[in-house]
């Protein structure tokens, strides 16, 4: 039965030698298929062209390649991509290229939906169903990879894990994930051109820390005061500023890298001097700098997008206080492509008809 295959990449380097061994076949041979699933990124087992028949037969009535299939792509006026990913099990996650003068940065989903319910996310209105295996989100990157020399003739510079799910609670598969595209043998991308952007779960900020991971981080903060903060992210109940704070150092004085904060300032929520001032003390904690993102709509409830001078006075704030601050225009808008925006809408139609 096809179920009851192994999805080969599932198995480490280690692992697939093992299995050729107890095959009575060559211990080098599972180097040519671990550089054939990862570096070259193969879909099926026919194309393995230094691989004997009858391995390649073998392969195929025990193992299987849980490969994703871009779905859909829709072309933005600015020359984002978005991608609607089959899975293997016909779910659906999105993926978006996002080009600019200078980079192309590929923004990759961690999960099937998301459990965490931030009040503001289009993706926070689908249920959480699953996350994402390694060869899931390895495969969002190879896409948009393959995307930029095609449509570009540019390389992919970047990597950003801030599309759909909390890239905190798939934090394993995430972190392998991340090995094989850093990994000489699969993408050898440097980890300084990757952000994982997390809402803030205090106790794998710390326990990345602990592992001493090489990538950038960033967190959506939205507000430096508990009460506001709890409304947009009922996270901030279980992991409030304070403590947020207290990881955020421990994370400084582990890695000695800088955290970037994403912030959209909202009309009427917090777009006053009290909650500018909030984060520019809160900026202080440790060397940061911050994005002040513009909002993109997903219906006409309570979220609204600031106006100017509430930017300009965001940015004046910050600036007197020496904290870099950088005002991003959302890209891919005209295809829900931009931030918050991700979500599959068939699954949001049949959520929200229930």
């Amino acid at each position: 039965m096809e179920n009851q295959k192994i999805d080969i990449r599932k198995l480490s380097l280690i692992e697939l030698e093992d299995y050729f061994l107890a095959k009575g076949d060559k211990k080098f041979r599972a180097k040519q298929v671990y550089d054939w699933l990862w570096n070259k990124s193969l879909k099926n087992f026919d194309d393995m062209s230094n691989i004997s028949l009858a391995t390649r037969e073998m392969l195929k009535e025990n193992f299987i390649i849980n490969h994703i299939q871009v779905d859909l792509m829709q072309h933005s006026t600015d020359g984002t991509i978005k991608n609607a990913v089959k899975l293997f099990d016909d779910k659906i996650v999105e993926s978006v290229l996002i080009p600019t003068t200078k980079r192309i940065t590929a923004c990759v989903s961690s999960q099937v939906g998301c459990s965490l319910d931030c009040n503001f996310c289009a993706t926070a209105r689908l249920k959480r169903m699953r996350n994402l295996s390694p060869g899931e989100i390895y495969d969002q990157v190879v896409a948009i990879k393959e995307e930029a020399e095609t449509y570009f003739k540019r390389p992919l510079t970047n990597i950003v894990f801030m599309g759909m799910g909390e890239p905190l609670l798939n934090y394993a598969n995430v972190i392998e994930a991340i090995d094989k595209i850093t990994s000489p043998e699969g993408l050898g991308m440097a980890p300084r051109r990757i952000t994982l952007s997390t809402v803030g779960v205090t106790k794998m900020i710390r326990k990345m820390a602990d592992d001493e991971v090489k990538f950038n981080l960033a967190v959506s903060l939205h507000s430096a005061i508990n009460e506001t903060r709890s409304r947009l992210m009922p996270i901030n109940d279980s992991n409030p500023v304070e403590e947020l704070a207290e990881a955020l150092k421990y994370w400084y004085q582990k890695t000695k890298r800088k955290v970037t904060y994403e912030y959209v300032i909202w009309d009427g929520i917090n777009d006053d001097e009290k909650h500018a001032r909030a984060l520019a003390k809160f900026c202080k904690i440790i060397p940061s700098k911050v994005n002040l993102i513009q909002y993109n709509p997903i219906d006409e409830g309570e979220f609204r997008q600031a106006k100017p001078e509430a930017v300009e006075m965001y940015v004046r704030i910050l600036e007197q206080n020496g904290i870099i601050a950088k005002v991003r225009k959302s890209r891919g808008q005209d295809i829900d492509a931009a931030c918050g925006q991700l979500a599959n809408k068939n699954e949001v139609g049949q959520l929200t008809s229930i």
